[in-house]
């Protein structure tokens, strides 16, 4: 047993955190499709776009189905040999998409891809949580890292893709997944983490049936607008063998002494109000292909100048992780921290409601992508935070792979589906208003009136009142953060009238100074022994 970390004694700390660095900043962002080349990879291979979203989607749920059984695989492998061989694989697989036209082989590595990288996340996550010093901290650091090298990968994979071709991005990422491999060799120690456990505990044929759940179900959200939904037969078929696949392994963890999954958590408070705030997340977070429908279908940006929107985010990422550091540091209620996170989205929405104009300069999106950045980035650790807090990990870690994909693929996946249907709706309805005031003597006599501008107005009206549906829902939303206690005592008239008469303020001081005795006592006991 080795519990000195992941490298060997001889590794000075300054490099082993440039290696931890060099991980996380390789195997985090890496994904089977990049959102920004996905246009690329369409115009290449002349598959359907719905192919490669479903490929995103896989990478997702490879993540979630192997987050239960990682710190089995953790103290069952040894460091080197695991971290290499997963570098290795995901390189191998990498370049597997970048050399193949079959968009169904694509969805298949995707999947794999994402099953492999979540044993390399563990290795990273642990040293780091223990080397930052509280888990509200680390989610501070790590997100705010992480959201930003997602953006900064998919901007430089439509960079890639417009110089030379999206096939020599994923090349260019397999050759840096071998490099890591080859330091990790050296660096590495080659011991076991703890005692060895057996891997026959796990319950294989769970991770198939929660593969086929949300396999099925990324089927239906990427498909479903290109077959009009239940008007085809093949959406109705993948949703019912989701649901039966679903029902098929809940009912498996019951007969199971080791169950794959954990569902007992998501009987406490804060679990099922974290899960609600993760949908209002999701629905803030597919406002995305609203945004994209604007910037590209009705001002006519390229690729490259829409992925330059992503990256104006980043001031406001970097905001919300130095806030969330100190807000952590201090203790402060996570109430307002989380309110701040929903409030800037709102106000994303409002100035996006109010932008719907053909007009509109490409220096009036700092300000909303500002928001936008801060609000995802806040809401990801402090809503994450909140839904995990005080859970024992060993129910955690069976059920986090749930919560993943309730984040990153149910709730984005279904509202982006609903956006999608609703906005074609709309569409619909608004060029049916305009073909009031439309004949062929109003044409003739207006060149500047094309069927081309019918069209644009049509889908600027529609991104309007969705913008506006929207901005109604989050102002519930906020209503409802500021009302609840977030697991803080509520406030009553009896606190009301201790505030005004000074009596709180006083025991207040007293509970300070009662606690900075207990953890001097802490200290002077560990130094004694």
């Amino acid at each position: 047993m080795y519990n000195q970390g992941l490298f060997s004694k001889w590794v000075p700390k300054p490099i082993q955190l440039f290696v931890l660095f060099l991980i996380t900043l390789i195997a985090m962002p890496v994904s089977g499709v990049y959102a920004g080349s996905l246009s690329f990879m369409v115009g290449d291979t002349g598959a359907l776009s719905e192919y490669y979203m479903w490929a995103n989607y896989a990478t997702t749920v490879g993540m979630g189905a192997a987050m239960p059984i990682v710190l089995r695989a953790k103290m069952r492998f040894k460091v080197r040999d695991k971290v290499v061989a997963l570098l290795v694989l995901i390189g191998f697989l990498s370049f597997i998409n970048a050399t193949t036209s079959n968009p169904m082989v694509i969805v298949f590595t995707s999947l794999i891809l994402g099953f492999f990288k979540t044993f390399i996340t563990i290795e990273v996550f642990l040293p780091l949580m223990a080397m930052m010093g509280g888990r509200g901290i680390f989610y501070g650091v790590f997100y705010t890292f992480i959201l930003i090298t997602t953006q900064v990968a998919n901007y430089y994979a439509v960079e890639f893709s417009i110089i030379y071709n999206w096939r020599q991005f994923l090349i260019f990422v397999a050759i840096l997944c071998f490099i890591v491999a080859m330091i990790c060799w050296v660096v590495m120690h080659n011991k076991y983490f703890a005692l060895k456990v057996p891997l026959h505990y796990i319950d294989w044929l769970s991770i198939l049936l929660f593969i086929s759940t949300f396999m099925f179900s990324a089927y239906v959200f990427s498909f479903g607008k290109q077959q009009d939904w239940l008007n085809s037969q093949n959406i109705i078929n993948a949703s019912i063998a989701a649901f039966a696949s679903f029902a098929l392994m809940v009912i498996r963890q019951a007969t199971l002494k080791r169950p794959y999954l954990s569902f007992k958590i998501f009987t406490r408070n804060n679990v099922q109000v974290g899960l609600f705030l993760l949908l209002c997340l999701g629905m803030f977070l597919a406002t995305t292909s609203l945004q994209n429908i604007f910037s590209v279908g009705v001002l006519g940006y390229d690729q490259l100048t829409n992925a330059k929107l992503n990256i104006m985010m980043i001031p406001g990422m970097l905001l919300a992780g130095v806030l969330a550091v100190y807000w952590f540091k201090k203790e402060k209620k996570l109430k307002f921290f989380i309110f701040a996170g929903f409030s800037s989205m709102v106000a994303y929405c409002i100035i996006m409601y109010f932008s719907m104009v053909l007009e509109f300069s490409y220096e009036n999106w700092y300000m909303p992508m500002f928001l936008k950045g801060f609000g995802m980035c806040s809401l990801y650790i402090s809503v994450w935070y909140y839904a995990l807090d005080k859970l024992d990990i060993n129910d955690m870690l069976p059920a986090i792979g749930l919560f993943l994909l309730w984040r990153s693929f149910v709730t984005v996946g279904l509202f982006s589906a609903i956006f999608s249907w609703t906005q074609y709706q709309f569409q619909i309805e608004s060029l049916g208003d305009l073909a009031v005031y439309m004949d062929g003597m109003t044409l003739n006599a207006q060149p500047n009136f094309s069927l081309k501008t019918i069209q644009l107005n049509a889908m600027i009206v529609a991104n309007k009142k969705l913008f506006g549906y929207i901005v109604l829902a989050g102002f519930g939303i906020l209503i409802f953060v500021i009302t609840h206690h977030f697991g803080y005592p509520k406030f009553t008239l009896d606190k009301l009238v201790r505030l005004f008469g000074g009596k709180s303020v006083v025991a207040r001081k007293r509970l300070r100074e009662r606690k900075k005795l207990a953890e001097s006592l802490k200290d002077g006991a560990g130094s004694a022994v």
